[in-house]
């Protein structure tokens, strides 16, 4: 069977991505990655970013697609991903975009999170946001920012000052010339590629130059059930298996 001509829309476009070896991220990467881009993998475990970067110069080398490169940092701080953002500079030149992971999950329900749970979801999802805007108004004004925000399933009181504050920090960029919008996946990542497409795929759409006008929107991605569709996949596997 003949090689499908490889995707070209996002070639020529240099992408960011945090918490690429993991969940939502991973495959987003992936994604953006068959469509052309040279995608930066940002992360805090080298050996796991180094892992996910050769899969997809793997897959690159066969049908086509991006190059991928892993640098570890933590965006929770600052300087961290200042430090990141000269490195991708040194490296490619340029910067186009930036897709944020800010969807860290409370493993404690609101009434017994503790101050140290709250301050550690407060820095990876709201303040890691902030300072990644901040960082790339003033020096890369140009470069686009999407961030992914608490899925839409976690209904804690404690995940509503977060979208609250990403949604403000968005609504408002243009305030600044900035170009953001938040994406809100109805459920937690499956890590399956087929089961997370609606989210790869709202993230490809916003990444399009064709779509560079599109700035301050909020971006509810609906999910089909893990379960559910799992479990329709093994009926239609047996089926076939009886036919």
């Amino acid at each position: 069977m003949p090689l499908l001509p490889p995707d070209t829309r996002l070639q020529g476009q240099v992408i960011a991505v945090t918490s690429a070896d993991q969940g939502y991220g991973r495959i987003i990467s992936s994604a953006l990655a068959r469509c052309g881009a040279d995608v930066v993998l940002i992360g805090n475990n080298p050996e796991t970013l180094a892992a996910h970067a050769s899969s997809i110069e793997n897959a690159s080398s066969v049908r086509g697609g991006g190059t991928a490169i892993p640098i570890k940092a933590d965006v929770g701080v600052p300087m961290d991903w200042r430090s990141a953002q000269q490195r991708i500079l040194e490296i490619f030149g340029v910067l186009h975009g930036i897709v944020h992971l800010a969807d860290k999950r409370a493993m404690s329900s609101f009434t017994t999170l503790s101050e140290g749970e709250w301050m550690d979801l407060f820095n990876c999802n709201v303040k890691s946001s902030v300072g990644i805007a901040q960082i790339a108004r003033r020096y890369l004004p140009s470069t686009w920012l999407t961030i992914i925000g608490p899925h839409l399933d976690e209904k804690g009181l404690h995940t509503s000052p977060q979208r609250g504050a990403l949604k403000g920090l968005v609504e408002q960029a243009y305030t600044e010339e900035l170009r953001a919008n938040l994406v809100l996946p109805g459920r937690a990542s499956s890590s399956d590629e087929t089961l997370d497409r609606p989210l790869a795929d709202a993230v490809l759409a916003l990444a399009m130059p064709e779509l560079s006008h599109l700035t301050g929107n909020i971006v509810r991605v609906p999910m089909p059930a893990v379960s559910s569709l799992r479990g329709d996949q093994g009926a239609l596997l047996t089926n076939l298996m009886e036919r």
